[in-house]
C-alpha cells in the first residue's frame, strides 16, 4: 500500500494541477536532435546527479513504485525528501516521470520531469504542485517558491549542458 500523502496522484501527467497548492511550470528549449539523450538522462537519474542532487535509490531508472530520496545540500546539512515514482512515460516524442512525496518529505505534492518533442524543438519541462508539510517550510515562505524556480532552472541548464556534451 502506498504512503503518498495527497489525493491527486498523477496530476502532473494529466492535469489539471489541484487547487490549494503552489504550482510550478518551467520550460527550457534543448538543443535540436537531443531527445533520446535527454530522455535517457531524465529516466536514469543522470540529470539529477549531474545537477548535484544525491539520489538514494536501488533502481537504475524511474519505474512506477520505485522509491527515491533526492538529497539537496552538503554532508550533514543535506535535506532528504522521500518520494515514490507515480508515473513514467517512455514513448516516441515524450519521456519522463513524476514522483509524489512520502511522509518525511519537507513538502506535500508531486513533481514531474519531462522531455518532449514540440514540432522540431526538444523541450524540457518541470511541472509541480506542492505545499509545506512542516513548520520550517511554511516559515521560509516565498523563499521556498524562489528555491523551487531556481532548482527547475538549474535542472534545465544542466540538461542543456548534458545534451551539448553528447
Amino acid at each position: 500500500m502506498s504512503e503518498l500523502t495527497y489525493p491527486q496522484v498523477g496530476a502532473t501527467r494529466h492535469g489539471p494541477l489541484p487547487a490549494g497548492y503552489h504550482h510550478l511550470r518551467h520550460r527550457v528549449r534543448l538543443p535540436d536532435g537531443c531527445f533520446a539523450a535527454a530522455a535517457r538522462a531524465v529516466l536514469t537519474w543522470r540529470l539529477h546527479r549531474a545537477a548535484g542532487v544525491a539520489m538514494r535509490t536501488a533502481a537504475p531508472r524511474a519505474e512506477v513504485g520505485v522509491r527515491v530520496a533526492p538529497g539537496l545540500g552538503v554532508g550533514p546539512l543535506r535535506l532528504w525528501g522521500p518520494t515514490e515514482v507515480v508515473w513514467v512515460a517512455d514513448e516516441p516524442g515524450w519521456a519522463g516521470f513524476g514522483y509524489g512525496t512520502l511522509p518525511g518529505h519537507p513538502e506535500i505534492g508531486e513533481e514531474a520531469f519531462l522531455v518532449r518533442r514540440d514540432g522540431d524543438a526538444v523541450v524540457f519541462e518541470v511541472v509541480a504542485f506542492s505545499r509545506p508539510a512542516h513548520w520550517y517550510v511554511r516559515a521560509a515562505g516565498p523563499a521556498t517558491r524562489a528555491f523551487q524556480r531556481a532548482y527547475a532552472w538549474w535542472l534545465g541548464r544542466t540538461l542543456r549542458r548534458l545534451c551539448a556534451a553528447g
